[in-house]
């Protein structure tokens, strides 16, 4: 059992890394076809349902309540037209499969994955869950058996897990999601589907309640982290790390 600080220390040298690995097949040119072959919608309609597909066949309102940051409106357009071409599950399974394949494109010379593959499933596991559906969703999908599409999963899986971790803590803070996003992605405004003047200008206070979210987000976790060995705290940073360099 690790002491507390040396859990979050591992937590956060795997964070920022663990947000690129799991996004990094989103919009790569694979996916994108992908999307449009089989089921004839572009990257972006691509990108919510098979991100929310693990969620079902819901309301718009049901994803954006999982996704966060994005517009209402964005989302329930983006959901429901995908939604005429796909159903939800398929897509979902889809999309995860274009992540494996990612991972076996970029990672199939990496050794040492397996160990890594090892370390995130104990830190996953080991999550309640409560209140954080969309890593939920994704938590339940099978792990391929292969350590190169397995590697990339279980980091898709760890981002999830923090991002559903931070919207419940920027909810439990009270502070509005559209000025969360503006503190978080000012350049962003426009693609997350907000015009400028739906968007208040963050004050001192909001950021205030935005680090106290970020506090939540890390107390909330921070058990799970506590549960790996020393051997599995260093297979899952040096495995991030690895990835993380493969991407570029």
């Amino acid at each position: 059992m690790m002491v507390d600080m040396h859990a979050r220390d591992v937590m956060h040298a795997i964070a920022a890394q663990t947000g690129d690995l799991g996004a990094s097949f989103y919009f790569q040119p694979e996916t994108l076809d992908y999307g449009k072959q089989q089921f004839g919608i572009d990257g972006f309609r691509f990108y919510f349902i098979g991100r929310g597909g693990v969620l079902g066949d819901v309301e718009p309102g049901v994803v954006h309540s999982a996704f966060g940051y994005f517009h209402p409106s964005l989302v329930a357009h983006m959901w429901n037209t995908a939604k005429q071409r796909v159903d939800p599950r398929d897509a979902a399974r889809a999309y995860i499969a274009c992540a494996h394949q990612h991972g076996r494109r970029r990672f199939g010379e990496l050794e040492g994955l397996d160990a890594y593959v090892d370390a995130a499933a104990t830190v996953i596991a080991a999550v309640d869950g409560g209140a954080m559906a969309l890593f939920a969703g994704v938590r339940a999908e099978p792990v391929p058996s292969d350590a190169p599409a397995a590697g990339l999963h279980q980091a898709m899986v760890l981002r999830e897990m923090r991002g559903s971790a931070h919207l419940a803590a920027i909810t439990a803070v009270g502070l509005p999601l559209a000025v969360a996003h503006a503190i978080k992605r000012p350049n962003d405004v426009e693609l997350f589907g907000w015009k400028d003047d739906e968007t208040p200008v963050p004050t001192d206070q909001h950021r205030v309640l935005r680090d106290r979210a970020e506090q939540l987000t890390d107390e909330a976790l921070t058990g799970a982290f506590e549960r790996l060995t020393d051997a599995q705290s260093a297979a899952l940073v040096a495995g991030t790390q690895a990835m993380h360099a493969a991407l570029h």
